[in-house]
C-alpha cells in the first residue's frame, strides 16, 4: 500500500510570534524563548522537524531539557511538551497572535502522544 505524503504546516509568522510570549513551561521571559517543535510525529522525520502548528514556546533551559535531557523520561518529556503546547495555542490565540491560516492543534498534538 502506498503511503500519502504528508502535507506540511509551515508559517514563519507563527514561529516568530512563538518568541514573543514567555516559556510556556517555567515562565522564563529572558529572550531566549523560540519554538519547540514536537519530537514525534506531525511529519518529523529525518532532518525535517515537525508541522510549525506542532510547537511549544520554551526557553533554552528547558528546550534544551526536552531535546537532550538526561533528567526526565520520554513520558516526562513528551507531556512536558504537550501541556507546554496547549498553553501556547492558547495564549498566542488569546492574544491574536496565531496566524488565521494555520490551523490549531490541541487535539492532534494529544493524539499523536496517545499513538
Amino acid at each position: 500500500m502506498q503511503r500519502l505524503k504528508h502535507s506540511y504546516v509551515r508559517s514563519p509568522t507563527l514561529l516568530r510570534n512563538a518568541r514573543e510570549i514567555p516559556c510556556q513551561h517555567c515562565g522564563t521571559d529572558d529572550g531566549t524563548v523560540v519554538a519547540a517543535h514536537a519530537n514525534w510525529g506531525g511529519g518529523r522525520g529525518r532532518s525535517i522537524k515537525a508541522d510549525d502548528n506542532l510547537i511549544a514556546s520554551l526557553c533554552f533551559a528547558c528546550h534544551s531539557e526536552l531535546d537532550q535531557g538526561k533528567n526526565l523520561s520520554k513520558d516526562e518529556r513528551q507531556i512536558l511538551w504537550l501541556n507546554a503546547h496547549i498553553k501556547t495555542v492558547q495564549k498566542l490565540t488569546n492574544l491574536g497572535l496565531w496566524p488565521a491560516k494555520v490551523p490549531t492543534s490541541a487535539y492532534l498534538a494529544t493524539k499523536l502522544i496517545s499513538d
